[in-house]
């Protein structure tokens, strides 16, 4: 809890500031001779209120100005107080005007984080941390502070052919890449219930994307495609299947070794199989209970430090242990990607930690 201190004390000072420079300025008037004038400042103040302030609080300070000033011409009755009255009441018209518009945008934010909440949700819902035969966490982190969702997604279920699982990035921006990936999503929830195979899954994942991008405007086509992974974990046996289509390769640690999952042969990238082919390849990898792997997306691995030097994910996992399990491994990846990147993202980062239990 020690980080949010710094932040609830700053933004009381925000809060108390117009009062504060009210009364700097008032004993400056006061206290200082006629000719420095520091009661011409006071006309700042309910400038400053109006970017903090409800209206009504920023209109009684404009008329407290006003009373000050009027005090102020008892001590100097030559201080040429009407022409500062007369502006500090227009500032503070002009002030009340725009605390009005203000908190009607900080509304209409205010209800667009609602939305984007309820997509977030819907598109990224909450993993089970047990899901069939293995445990499983996920990470998503935004580049910028104020986004709930954007291209990067992820999901797991159970099904009669094993847990199935798909993490995935689109590449595109705004509310076209949230609409994409929320289409993948969905077929997948679907398609992973009914068809026998990751190939047939994925052919139903690629007919949803194309469709769902026959909506949009030519010019949110020029860059739109989608990279995932699918990978499926069989309810007996100790293998994992996974299809790669275009996307970062998984980590795996296999008996305390780093395993790089890359296909045997390339996939093509959803929304790109009507021009380059539909040839899909499944990896089958060997696997044992206590080991882990790693998902993610391309912001982890395009995380850059002052020096322009990318994230170093292999050679940080390598340094891991599967001992602490999926949970702590984000964690420290999480602590880790901002140190590097000096708490500021490149891009959004979504990832998932699973570690294989017995199958029994």
């Amino acid at each position: 809890m020690w980080p949010r201190r710094p932040l609830r004390r700053r933004w009381n000072v925000a809060l108390l500031s117009p009062l504060i420079l009210t009364v700097v300025i008032t004993s400056l008037a006061f206290s200082t001779p006629r000719n420095f004038a520091f009661s011409r400042l006071l006309t700042a103040v309910p400038a400053l209120a109006a970017s903090v302030w409800p209206v009504l609080p920023t209109v009684l300070l404009g008329v407290a100005c006003v009373a000050i000033m009027v005090g102020l011409s008892l001590v100097y009755p030559d201080l040429g107080t009407w022409f500062t009255v007369g502006a500090i009441g227009a500032v503070t018209v002009a002030a009340a005007y725009a605390c009005q518009v203000r908190i009607q945008r900080e509304q209409a934010f205010f209800q667009l984080r609602l939305v984007a909440d309820a997509a977030q949700k819907v598109l990224l819902r909450p993993l089970p941390r047990r899901v069939g035969r293995i445990e499983i966490e996920s990470m998503y982190l935004a580049a910028a502070a104020q986004a709930r969702i954007g291209g990067d997604f992820y999901e797991a279920v159970v099904t009669p052919f094993g847990v199935r699982l798909i993490i995935g990035d689109v590449r595109g921006k705004g509310l076209p890449a949230v609409g994409a990936a929320a289409a993948v999503v969905n077929c997948f929830r679907e398609a992973a219930y009914d068809e026998p195979t990751l190939e047939e899954i994925v052919t139903r994942l690629e007919a949803s994307s194309t469709r769902h991008s026959c909506t949009l405007a030519a010019e949110d086509l020029l860059e739109q495609f989608t990279t995932v992974v699918l990978a499926e974990f069989p309810h007996q046996g100790d293998c994992i299947r996974v299809l790669n289509c275009g996307h970062p390769p998984p980590l795996l640690l296999h008996q305390g070794k780093l395993h790089v999952v890359e296909p045997t042969s390339a996939s093509p990238m959803l929304n790109l199989a009507a021009l380059i082919g539909t040839r899909y390849t499944i990896d089958t990898i060997d696997c044992a209970p206590g080991d882990q792997l790693l998902f993610y997306t391309d912001g982890v691995i395009e995380s850059r430090n002052s020096e322009g030097e990318f994230f170093p994910l292999q050679d940080w996992m390598s340094r891991q242990t599967t001992s602490a399990g999926p949970g702590a491994l984000l964690d420290t990846l999480h602590r880790d990607l901002l140190h590097h990147s000096g708490g500021g993202l490149n891009d959004d980062v979504a990832a998932l930690a699973v570690r294989v239990r017995d199958s029994s």
